[in-house]
């Protein structure tokens, strides 16, 4: 054996000082790592609180939007019963004026030993409050006059006949027509002079 492997392994020597170093070199990381978590939580509780509000808002927001809905939908059933009023009840003003002229004619049929002058005196005005009625109301007649030029829109020829005229022109009215403001209600009928 050699000398060196006899000699008697000394103990080794503890640095007293070795475990406050390495106690000292962990603590700052402790510190560290605590002070990230804590500024973590803080991070989370901005969020939480940044989500907070965002729901508070969102509620808000969808509090505003049903509001708004509902007075949409309130609005739009209002405008459907003022139209569906409306076209009910457009007439009556006029019928109300038709009143008149139907008291007009109940009263010419009362009278039972009227004279053929009474009669006619009693259609004409009859006929004048009509007249009127349809002038309050905008309903005009169309009533073309002889040599007139046909027009499709207003016209309706029933036949067309040879004449000394100028082709799809108006040779007779056989019954005039109605419209109301720029519609025709009834195109007024008509005889138009052939194409030669």
């Amino acid at each position: 054996m050699s000398q060196q492997s006899q000699q008697p392994q000394q103990p080794a020597t503890i640095d007293p000082t070795a475990p406050a170093a390495a106690t000292a070199g962990t603590e700052p990381d402790i510190n560290e790592e605590l002070a990230g978590l804590y500024a973590e939580v803080e991070g989370l509780r901005e969020q939480l609180t940044e989500l907070e509000a965002l729901r508070s808002k969102n509620t808000e927001l969808s509090d505003q939007f049903l509001r708004a809905k509902a007075e949409a939908d309130n609005a739009r059933r209002r405008a459907d019963d003022d139209v569906a009023k409306a076209r009910k009840f457009s007439i009556e003003g006029f019928a109300q004026d038709l009143l008149a002229v139907a008291d007009s004619l109940d009263a010419a049929l009362a009278i039972e030993s009227a004279t053929a002058e009474q009669l006619l005196e009693g259609t004409k005005a009859t006929q004048s409050q009509l007249q009127s009625v349809f002038e309050r109301n905008k309903l005009h007649a169309i009533q073309p006059a002889v040599g007139e030029k046909f027009d499709p829109h207003q016209h309706q020829a029933i036949s067309a006949v040879p004449a000394a005229q100028e082709a799809n022109t108006i040779v007779n009215v056989l019954q005039k027509g109605y419209s109301i403001a720029d519609r025709v209600l009834r195109p007024a009928l008509v005889v138009v002079a052939a194409p030669q």
